[in-house]
Order: structure tokens, then sequence, then C-alpha cells
């Protein structure tokens, strides 16, 4: 019990070494057992067989058959036995009558009397025995043959017979060159068990079950506890592993160990930095509803690269918090610019007063309330959510230098527009994408938005650069951005821009007209199938062919929204 319990107690590898090395004696021994078994098997055939051929070369004598006949057989057959048991090696040579009586036999003093063994089946059948049995001498391997007259009578018998201590002293002299067999295999099986346990030893790091099972637990642990998803792939782009924050975040794709990427139902966009064509960190991706970021890190076990670990983090609530807040910082700087423009005004108009110039207050107070940009954009966009949301915008294109103009033919019905949220960012997103485009240079933004029963139809160009042709189908994709430097998660505007239109069954496309010209539908309600990501690829050269939207237009001053 003690030992048992050491063995228990002990290290993985000497438990390793300990149980090759009981298998190894268990296969020399069993083995040299079969082997030991099989050869007394064939020796004892073989000196029974040996015994037999001398008893029948005995029995066919004519002498042995002529001395039957002679009233003392015994003076001929015991020299004749004596002399075939010298010659031949046997441990005795016996002759008997058919009454059993022995006429010869090594111990002389036997002669005469009965056999101590019966040989009644070879009397009367008349056929040859092999056998073992024990007699006067011992225990013996032997054969027995019928002794025959003339006339094929069976009249007597010769019993040859082999001691078994002799037999296996013979086996006994076969064992070295098994022993020593034995011995070099042992030898052989205990270095390649020393071998075997190094290399476990060296795969496991030398930890022992527990410490293994303890990091097992700790990895599930850690690895389904942690909120962030975490997906590892190896050499070939095959899954490894997932948690399942990843699966929750990759919700509509079939993720699972063995998975290779090539086939896994996700964006270009995701499996270019999933499969390393998109190097760098904090990469942006859209995937359905979700904005996610997406961090590859390679994997080395000893120096050697084994694959790696990407890790998703949900950044949808984050960007629209962002958003909001930016909306919301626009229409604060719009109020601040309203609020200095009023008190300019209300300055004026105390100055008047106090140099008694009542009919030129009156006068200026008329004109101001009478066309005030507000106004009249609200007159043209009777949804107050896009008309704020425009408002703060011309307020955020004046603070940087720029003109925001509302087209002639803007028209908003107020609740045409649909879901307020992609109206707002659609728009936004096109008319802070004009504002960079400008980069603080002065220049002019022109908005056209129109809304009927079909949904809302929205152009906005700016008097900037323009965008390169190479580019026209690639602005849309989510990280895409021409910023040199920026801080935070860029190039997400124009993608988010596409995903609410394509989500509701429209289109967003981009041309170049004296600067880019952006054109976007948004119909007002979602059809059942999600929006065709193949009208949107070929969008940049349908626009263009097509000639929807138009090129910045500066009009008049009586018309328009200026800030």
């Amino acid at each position: 019990m003690r030992i048992r319990l050491r063995v228990r107690d002990a290290s993985l590898g000497t438990q390793l070494f300990v149980l090759q090395m009981v298998i190894v004696l268990l296969a020399v021994g069993g083995t040299g057992g079969v082997w030991a078994g099989h050869t007394r098997n064939q020796l004892d055939s073989l000196h029974q067989q040996r015994a037999l051929a001398i008893a029948q070369s005995v029995a066919g004598l004519p002498q042995v058959r002529d001395a039957f006949e002679l009233a003392n057989p015994e003076t001929v057959l015991q020299p004749l036995a004596m002399s075939v048991q010298q010659e031949t090696g046997a441990d005795y040579v016996v002759i008997a009558n058919d009454r059993q009586k022995r006429y010869a036999h090594p111990n002389a003093t036997l002669i005469g009397k009965q056999l101590s063994t019966d040989g009644t089946t070879v009397l009367r059948t008349g056929r040859s025995w092999v056998g073992t049995e024990t007699g006067t001498i011992g225990t013996t391997v032997r054969g027995k043959a019928p002794i025959r007259d003339e006339y094929g009578t069976v009249i007597g018998l010769v019993s040859v017979g082999v001691l078994q201590t002799t037999v296996t002293g013979q086996l006994g002299a076969a064992l070295p060159p098994l022993v020593w067999t034995a011995l070099a295999v042992l030898l052989a099986g205990l270095a390649l068990a020393a071998l075997i346990t190094a290399r476990v030893r060296r795969q496991t790091f030398g930890l022992e079950p527990r410490e293994i099972a303890a990091l097992l637990e700790q990895r599930e642990g850690v690895l389904h506890g942690v909120k962030e998803g975490v997906l590892a792939l190896d050499l070939a782009g095959r899954v490894t592993l997932v948690n399942d924050a990843a699966r929750e975040l990759l919700e509509d794709v079939s993720v699972g160990a063995g998975e290779d990427l090539s086939r896994m139902a996700v964006s270009e966009r995701m499996r270019d930095v999933l499969g390393g064509a998109d190097p760098g960190e904090d990469r942006v991706v859209l995937h359905g509803e979700r904005v996610l970021v997406l961090n590859r890190t390679p994997v080395s076990v000893r120096g050697q690269h084994r694959g790696w670990v990407v890790t998703l983090r949900d950044r949808t609530e984050l960007v629209r918090l962002a958003r909001e807040l930016d909306d919301t910082s626009s229409a604060t700087e719009a109020l601040r610019a309203q609020a200095h423009e009023f008190a300019n005004r209300m300055h004026t108009v105390v100055g008047l007063l106090e140099l008694g110039e009542h009919d030129a207050a009156i006068s200026f107070i008329t004109r101001t309330t009478r066309g005030t940009y507000a106004t009249d954009l609200r007159e043209r966009v009777q949804d107050p959510t896009l008309a704020a949301l425009l408002l703060a915008k011309s307020a955020e294109a004046a603070e940087r230098g720029a003109e925001l103009v509302l087209s002639e033919d803007s028209a908003v019905p107020e609740g045409l527009i649909g879901d307020p949220q992609d109206a707002v960012l659609v728009v936004g997103n096109l008319v802070a994408n004009a504002i960079d485009a400008l980069d603080g240079a002065e220049g002019t933004i022109e908005v056209s938005v129109q809304a009927d029963a079909g949904g809302l139809r929205v152009r906005v160009g700016d008097s900037g650069p323009g965008i390169a042709p190479d580019l026209v189908d690639e602005v849309f994709r989510e990280g895409f951005t021409t910023k040199a430097a920026h801080s935070g998660p860029r190039g997400l505007g124009l993608a988010l821009t596409r995903q609410a239109c394509l989500r509701r069954g429209g289109w967003v496309r981009v041309r170049n007209s004296g600067g880019a010209v952006f054109t976007a539908l948004l119909p007002a309600k979602a059809p059942g199938l999600r929006g065709s990501a193949v009208a949107w690829r070929s969008g940049g050269s349908e626009a263009t062919r097509a000639g929807e939207g138009g090129g910045v237009r500066r009009p008049s001053p009586p018309h328009g929204v200026r800030p």
C-alpha cells in the first residue's frame, strides 16, 4: 500500500517511466515464458519420437523374436537392451512379454517382475505409443513399440525412455541466449523509456498532470470570462480557439475549432484583417450592426511561430455615443454662434436707440427678423431633427471657414424621412466628410435633401480637390482614410453611411464634378432583404453614368442658407 501511494504521488515522468518499464518487463517475461514453454514442448516431442524410433528398431530385430522362444529370454535380451541403451544414450530400455513380465531392465533385480506402468494399450491394439509416465527410475518421456512374431502376433513390447531431468538440462543449456536477449531488450526498453519520459517532460514543460489540469481550468475560465472576443488561428488559417465573446460578436457566422478562414462568411475587410493582409493595430471593421476593433498578434512557442491570436472589441456603443457627442457639440457651436450674432445685433439696436435713431433701429430690427437663415431652413426642412442637424453643421462649417448652402430644390416634409437616426447618420456623415475635404480652406458645401413617399434623397457636394478616380470605390470601405495623422478610429463615417443605406435597400455613390459629389438614397422603410452590396460596389461608376446629383453651385445671396 505504501509503495502504491508513493508511485501515485510521484511525478508524471516517474510514473511514465515505471509504467513503461512494467510493460517492458511483462512483454519480455511473457515472451520468455512462451519461448521456454514452446522449447520444452519441442524437446519433449523430439525425445518421444526418438525413444519410439529406438523401441521400434529393437522390436524389429530378429534376435529379439528368436529370444522369446528360449527358456530364459533374459539371457539374450538383457545384454542386448543394455548395449542399445548405452549406444543410443537412452536412460532405459525395457523388454517385456505379452504378460508384461520384464526380460530386460537397467536394474537387473527387476527382471522377471511386472512392468511398473501399464502396457495393455500396446499389447492389445498392436500400436505404438508415446507419452510421459513415472516408473521405477523416475518420470520419463517414453516410446513403446509392440514385438510381433513371424505370424504378426504381438508377443511382447519394447519401452524406451529419457528422464525429464535430461530434457530439463537441455532446456537449461538453451536458456543463456534467451537471458542475454531479454537483458538486451530490457536495456533497450530502459533507454527508450527514458527518452520518452524526457520528451514528455519537454512537451509538458515539466508540468505535472494536476498542474496541467489546473492550467486548463484557468484557461477556460479566463478565455470565456473576458469580455473581449478571442480568436486563435494556426499557420494554415484554421480556427484553433474561440471564446464565447467572439461567438457573440460574430453571431451570424459559423465559428468553431477547425473552421477555415477562407470559408468563413465574413466580409472581405474582416478576412483581410484576420488573415494579415491588412496588418496594424486597432483595425476597424464593420460586421452587421456592430463596429469592431481587431488586433492581430503573432504567437510564438519556444522561438517558433505557431499562429496568431486576434482580439475583437465591440465599439458600436462608443461610436454611437461619439457621434451623438459630435452632434451635440455641433449644435452647441451653432447656438454659440447665434448667440454671438444676436448679441452683436442687440448692441447695434441699443446704439441706434441711444443716438436717437429710432427709425433706423426699427428698420434694422425688421430686416434682421424678416429673413434669418433658421427660418428659411425650417421652411424647407420641416423635420425638426434633420433641420437641427443642418443648422449645427452650417455653424461648424462657418467656424472652419467654409460656407454651407441649402439648394433651392430641397424639400423635406415632416414625417417622410422614416427613421430619423438613419437620416441624421447619412446626412451628418456626408456633410462632415465634405467639411473635412475642404481642410480648413475657404469653400462652399452645397446640400440638397428631398423627401417623399419613396424615402430621402441626399446630395452633398464640396468645392474641394475631389477624389482620385482609383479611390472612388475605396472611400466607402471601413478603415479607409486619406488623413495622414489622426487619433481614434477613422474611416467609419462613409462606411456607416453605406451600411445604413444598404440596410434599407438604398445606395450611396460618389463622383467628381468640381469637387466630390456624394448622392444617397435612403428608403423610408427597409425591404425584406437587406441592401444589395453588389449595387453599391458598382455605385461610383453607375452614378457617373446616370448623371445623378449635381456639381457645387454658388447660389445668389438671397437664396440658400448661410451661417
